[in-house]
C-alpha cells in the first residue's frame, strides 16, 4: 500500500497535466460529436403522422451515430491515458485488432445492412406508412431499422427484407400515382360519338366532389391506342393522389360502361377460343371464323 501511495505521490506533474488535457480533449470531441449528430435530426414541420415519424427516425439515427462515435472517442482517450502510466498497451491493441478483424469478417453482411439503412433514412427514400415495391415484393412499410425493412404485402403477410439486399426500390406514395384505362369497342362503333361519351364520363368524375379530391390531373383521353378487325382500343390517362390509382380507375371504368350503355354504343365482343390437341393453324381458323 505504501508503495502504491508513494507511486501516486511521485507521479510527474507533466504526465498528470497531459492526462487532464486528454480528458478535456475527449470531452470537447464528445460535445462536438453530439452537436454534429443533432444536425441529422429533421424536426417535424407539421403535426401530421408522417412528419412525426420522420423526426423519430432521424432522432434514432442521430442517437446511434453519437453513441458509436462517443465510444470510439473514449476508447482512444483511455488507451492514450494508459500509456502515461508506462503500461505497454501493444499486446492489448494487437488483441483488439485481431478481434475486430475477426468480427469484421463475420459481420460483413450486418455492416452492409446498417450502412444501407443509414442511407435509406438519411436520403428519405421511404418511411413508415409508404407503399413501396422491392423486387417482387410490394406493400406498406410497417417498420424500418438500420438493419431491416418490414412491409405488409397484398396477401397481408409481413415480409422482412435486409437493407443490404435492397438494390432498387419504387416508392408508390410520393407526389402522385398514375393509371391508364383502355376501352375496347366494336369496330362498327362511331368514333366521334364514342369520344364524346368517354369525355362525358371523365367530366362527370371530375365534377364529383367525392372523387375530385383524389384527382391530380385528368382523366384525359389520349386517343386511339390500337385497332384491328376485331376491336378498337381507346386509352385514357388519370393521375391521382398517391396509391389511389386503382380505386379511381375502377370508378372511371364503371362510369364509362354506364355512359356507353346509355348512348347505345356497343363494346367489343371478341371471343377467344383455345382448342387442345389440334394444330396451330386450326386454332387460328376457328378464332377467325368466330371474329367474322
Amino acid at each position: 500500500m505504501s508503495n502504491l501511495f508513494s507511486h501516486w505521490v511521485d507521479f510527474p506533474i507533466p504526465s498528470a497535466l497531459r492526462i487532464l488535457g486528454i480528458l478535456v480533449i475527449a470531452l470537447v470531441f464528445n460535445r462536438v460529436l453530439r452537436a454534429l449528430s443533432k444536425l441529422i435530426i429533421k424536426p417535424a414541420i407539421g403535426q401530421n403522422r408522417q412528419s412525426q415519424l420522420r423526426e423519430q427516425q432521424t432522432r434514432t439515427l442521430a442517437g446511434v451515430v453519437y453513441s458509436a462515435g462517443s465510444k470510439v472517442v473514449w476508447f482512444i482517450a483511455l488507451l492514450t491515458v494508459v500509456r502515461e502510466f508506462k503500461i505497454d498497451i501493444t499486446p492489448a491493441v494487437t488483441l483488439a485488432g485481431l478481434a475486430s478483424l475477426a468480427v469484421g469478417f463475420g459481420a460483413q453482411t450486418l455492416v452492409r445492412d446498417v450502412i444501407t439503412g443509414f442511407y435509406i433514412v438519411m436520403e428519405d427514400q421511404y418511411m413508415v406508412g409508404d407503399t413501396i415495391q422491392i423486387d417482387d415484393y410490394q406493400g406498406r412499410v410497417e417498420h424500418i431499422t438500420l438493419r431491416r425493412t418490414v412491409i405488409r404485402d397484398t396477401r397481408g403477410a409481413l415480409v422482412t427484407i435486409a437493407n443490404g439486399e435492397i438494390r432498387t426500390v419504387s416508392n408508390l406514395s410520393r407526389d402522385w400515382s398514375q393509371a391508364f384505362v383502355d376501352v375496347s369497342l366494336a369496330p362498327e362503333s362511331p368514333m366521334d360519338k364514342t369520344m364524346q361519351a368517354l369525355e362525358a364520363a371523365a367530366a362527370e368524375l371530375r365534377a364529383d366532389a367525392a372523387w375530385s379530391q383524389a384527382l391530380v390531373d385528368g382523366p384525359r383521353i389520349l386517343g386511339l391506342q390500337n385497332f384491328d378487325r376485331t376491336a378498337s382500343t381507346i386509352r385514357l390517362q388519370v393521375r391521382t393522389a398517391p396509391t389511389r390509382q386503382d380505386e379511381v380507375a375502377r370508378e372511371l371504368r364503371r362510369r364509362i360502361q354506364a355512359e356507353l350503355q346509355k348512348q347505345g354504343i356497343p363494346v367489343s365482343s371478341v371471343q377467344r377460343i383455345e382448342l387442345t390437341g389440334v394444330s396451330h393453324s386450326l386454332q387460328e381458323a376457328a378464332q377467325s371464323d368466330t371474329a367474322d
